[in-house]
């Protein structure tokens, strides 16, 4: 299975357009692999020619690496499969015995648990600290089997690594936020098992398309922060047409940290 393509042309450089580059360039047009920008690929002669023209220019075996590890990244849970769930248990037996034994198959099946690991690195949520992982399913387990309720629980308690992951070191965390009015309807939605109404679905897309592009003019992380239901629901609506956009529940951020909103869906 494909799960992705390109070519790069050893000895010539890829001048990509961050958006503000100045003019044109000889050579051979094309796109970013791996972030859909505008680039070109030129003789080695015209590099700080590019340079001077504003465009970023990369080398050709660092378009390569760099198409490769965001393809892994962007379809890391496809490339996880069973036995690669097994084998990660079996290391992390080695370390702590006693809480795996425990725990696998007795109280949580390996589908169970392959499908948890799935789901947290489909949302790029890093699986390194198994620790928690299973001490949070050891708990959570005996009383609820579906794998996406055992996946949010999960995620709250992987809250502290998530938010570093996207605010690292920063006291003040800069994310787009939903309208009262507008939460207040989806969680309605969600409430009678209906899903979202056509129009309602399009506004807002409509409207996370903005909000993630005033982020993006910002410099501020693709962040839509939301109330702890919607999460599941709006993180599967909105992944299929914006994957950039991360979607945390209010339960998953550090309580230390100061939130400023710097856009909002809805209101309009």
């Amino acid at each position: 299975m494909e799960i992705g393509s390109g070519e790069a042309y050893p000895g010539r450089w890829l001048a990509i357009n961050p958006g503000t580059a100045a003019g044109t360039l000889p050579g051979e047009v094309t796109t970013d692999p791996a972030f859909g920008l505008a680039a070109i690929w030129i003789e080695s002669a015209l590099k700080e020619q590019a340079q001077i023209q504003g465009f970023t220019v990369v080398e050709a075996s660092t378009v390569v690496a760099t198409h490769l590890n965001h393809l892994i990244s962007q379809h890391s849970s496809e490339l996880f499969g069973r036995q690669e769930a097994q084998q990660l248990l079996d290391r992390v037996t080695q370390d702590m015995p006693k809480l795996t034994e425990d725990l696998v198959p007795g109280v949580v099946t390996l589908t169970t648990l392959h499908k948890v690991l799935q789901n947290l690195l489909d949302e790029k949520v890093p699986i390194r600290d198994m620790r928690t992982i299973l001490e949070t399913l050891a708990e959570h387990a005996p009383i609820q089997t579906d794998p996406g309720e055992l996946t949010s629980v999960v995620r709250v308690a992987l809250g502290r690594a998530i938010t570093q992951r996207w605010f690292p070191g920063n006291d003040e965390v800069q994310v787009i936020g939903l309208d009262t009015p507008l939460e207040r309807l989806l969680l309605q939605a969600l409430q009678g098992g209906g899903g979202l109404e056509p129009g309602l679905a399009d506004r807002l897309l409509a409207q996370s398309q903005e909000a993630l592009a005033r982020q993006e003019m910002l410099g501020a992380p693709p962040v839509l922060l939301v109330n702890h239901a919607l999460r599941p629901l709006l993180s599967r609506f909105l992944r299929r047409s914006l994957p950039q956009l991360v979607v945390l529940s209010n339960l998953e951020l550090s309580d230390n940290r100061n939130i400023r909103m710097t856009a909002t869906i809805g209101g309009k």
